[in-house]
């Protein structure tokens, strides 16, 4: 019928319209950033963006549109990160993500090529006077929700036999200060980024990266599950 021929040619529309014809039409990448990660994401003093996870967006955009400066850079907290890219407020992720199955599986998304391995660690005052992470029973520990970084800790403390007290607050700026103020004992993150918060703290040499690394995290860029087209080209920039 007249109807049917109609609904393939709109459903033909919607396959090939994917999410490159959606950024050219635009004229602009969109990319999920973390913000607050020195080396990662974080505009500098004159407001320009900065960091590894910057520089592949703006690869991204280079590789689409012919200008790694057409990228407009969003902010997102470790609990929006995914939901924005799921919702299509952005185009792809580069937010120092960790590759996991229940994200690729159960919230419908694509890790493309890895591009920093990392894992977990914690960062302590160095006058708290503790050398190991087996020596935290019973500390507070500054993280962030809705994170491997949040349950890998819960693990570890529970797998040692040693009680805990997490604080949890949503922005990095935010739980940083916090640490940084006084009221954890620790921060817990990936190393990179205790080693990036330590770099910007008000003293670095006043604090230490406990030697243990309790997890693997493989970090990399995220864009929605089912367009082909699109994860081909993300994953390749990344690669090149």
């Amino acid at each position: 019928s007249a109807v049917a021929v109609v609904l393939v040619l709109i459903f033909a529309g919607m396959a090939t319209a994917g999410n490159l014809d959606e950024v050219r039409s635009r004229g602009e990448l969109i990319a999920g950033v973390n913000g607050g990660v020195f080396g990662f994401s974080m505009p500098n003093d004159k407001g320009v963006w900065e960091g590894l996870d910057v520089d592949t967006a703006r690869a991204v955009a280079a590789a689409v549109l012919g200008d790694a400066n057409k990228v407009k850079f969003v902010a997102l907290t470790a609990v929006q990160r995914l939901p924005a890219l799921q919702s299509k407020e952005i185009d792809v992720l580069c937010r120092n993500t960790t590759q996991t199955l229940t994200r690729e599986t159960t919230n419908g998304l694509n890790f493309v090529q890895v591009n920093y391995y990392d894992g977990q660690g914690f960062l302590v005052p160095k006058a708290l006077g503790v050398r190991s992470a087996k020596e935290l029973g019973g500390a507070t520990v500054c993280v962030l929700p809705g994170t491997t970084t949040e349950l890998n800790a819960a693990d570890y403390f529970r797998s040692n036999g040693m009680p805990w007290k997490p604080v949890v607050i949503e922005q990095t700026a935010e739980l940083n200060k916090a640490f940084f103020a006084g009221r954890c004992d620790s921060l817990t993150s990936d190393v990179s980024q205790l080693a990036a918060q330590r770099s910007v703290a008000p003293n670095p040499n006043d604090y230490i990266i406990l030697p243990e690394v309790i997890s693997k995290e493989p970090l990399a860029p995220v864009v929605r599950h089912g367009d082909d087209q699109w994860y081909d080209i993300v994953n390749w920039t990344v690669m090149a």
